[in-house]
């Protein structure tokens, strides 16, 4: 019996998300994890006074916006493996670049990557096509395989934990521009990283 308030395709594609993490490693067919996030970039107007011994660092309530990029972050469950990339949008084209560059560049060897994603309307193959020639799209259709998380069930990506600590402990203050947030992140992900580190 379906619960009161979920549909039968809320069920049915969250049953296809925990049944692909279940499955056991396999380097051949990964289950990869994406998901976006943006972070809007914050300055100070005035320098901040630093801390002192018994008193915290004390910040102006005046700051200056900067503008918003995104944070693109790839999570593998399975062996703690992630990698973040910083974008200015949030286009089919950054989309496609980046799977592109996790099927060649991290997973050259991978005969199927199962990609968890929400139902974003970038998120298509179809991207694929429009962004590269017709030999390029076809091979990264036929080794990409996108499984999508129910709508309004986001949450059964694992990857939005990843995002979430991240902002928790990294994000959550003011960054004046993408080098220092891609810094900080980068440093965050070494630092917290719970499988094998690729650079």
């Amino acid at each position: 019996m379906i619960p009161p308030r979920k549909s039968a395709a809320f069920v049915w594609r969250m049953e296809q998300v925990l049944d692909l993490y279940q499955e056991p490693y396999e380097p051949k067919r990964l289950v990869v994890c994406f998901d976006e996030r943006p972070c809007q970039l914050i300055g100070d107007v005035r320098d901040p006074l630093p801390m002192k011994p018994g008193s915290t660092g004390r910040f102006d309530s005046e700051y200056e916006r900067r503008g918003v990029c995104w944070v693109f972050m790839s999570f593998e469950p399975l062996t703690g493996w992630r990698e973040l990339t910083l974008t200015e949008r949030r286009r089919k084209q950054e989309f496609a670049y980046w799977m592109r560059r996790l099927a060649e560049d991290y997973y050259p060897q991978a005969e199927k990557i199962r990609v968890v994603l929400d139902n974003l309307s970038t998120h298509s193959g179809a991207s694929f096509y429009e962004n590269f020639s017709a030999e390029v799209a076809r091979e990264l259709a036929r080794r990409i395989e996108f499984v999508y998380t129910p709508v309004d069930g986001s949450w059964l990506n694992m990857v939005e934990v990843e995002i979430s600590v991240l902002v928790r402990q990294c994000l959550k203050r003011r960054l004046p521009d993408t080098e220092t947030l891609a810094r900080e992140a980068k440093a965050w992900g070494a630092r917290s990283a719970t499988g094998p580190v690729r650079a």
